[in-house]
C-alpha cells in the first residue's frame, strides 16, 4: 500500500463530502478555509453550491474534476437562498449577499478574491 499525500487525503470524491464544513463540500486538496488545489491564494476562501448536485465546491475546476455531470448555475430565482460558504467563518451567504458584498464576508470581514468576478457566470445565472 502506498502512502497518500496530504493533498490526496484532502480530496473528496462523490458521494463523500468533507466533514470539516457545515455544508456538503467536495474538492481537490481543500484546506480548512476552502482553498483548493486549483486556487489557493489567501483570498480564495469561498465555496459555491452547485444546483446540479446540491453540493458546495471551492471552484468550477473542482466540480469538473470530481463530478460525473455538467455543472448547473444557480438560477436567479434562487439568489436569496444560501449558495456561498465563507471558508473563514463558516457563514452561509445568499447569492445576492455574495454578489453585493464588495469582496468581503459580511459576517467576519474576510477578504474574498476580487478576481472571481470575472467568472461569476460559471456559478450564477447573472446577466452579462
Amino acid at each position: 500500500m502506498t502512502a497518500q499525500s496530504d493533498a490526496e487525503r484532502r480530496t473528496t470524491h462523490p458521494p463523500e463530502t468533507d466533514g470539516r464544513f457545515p455544508v456538503p463540500l467536495r474538492g481537490v486538496a481543500v484546506d480548512a478555509e476552502t482553498r483548493c488545489g486549483h486556487y489557493d491564494d489567501a483570498v480564495d476562501v469561498v465555496a459555491i453550491r452547485f444546483s446540479c448536485c446540491d453540493c458546495y465546491y471551492p471552484c468550477f475546476r473542482c466540480h469538473e474534476t470530481l463530478a460525473d455531470h455538467e455543472p448547473e448555475r444557480i438560477a436567479r430565482e434562487s439568489f436569496d437562498d444560501p449558495g456561498v460558504l465563507c471558508g473563514v467563518c463558516g457563514e452561509r451567504l445568499s447569492v445576492r449577499e455574495y454578489l453585493d458584498c464588495d469582496d468581503a464576508c459580511p459576517a467576519c470581514g474576510a477578504s474574498f478574491n476580487p478576481g472571481c468576478r470575472r467568472h461569476r457566470d460559471r456559478y450564477f445565472a447573472v446577466e452579462e
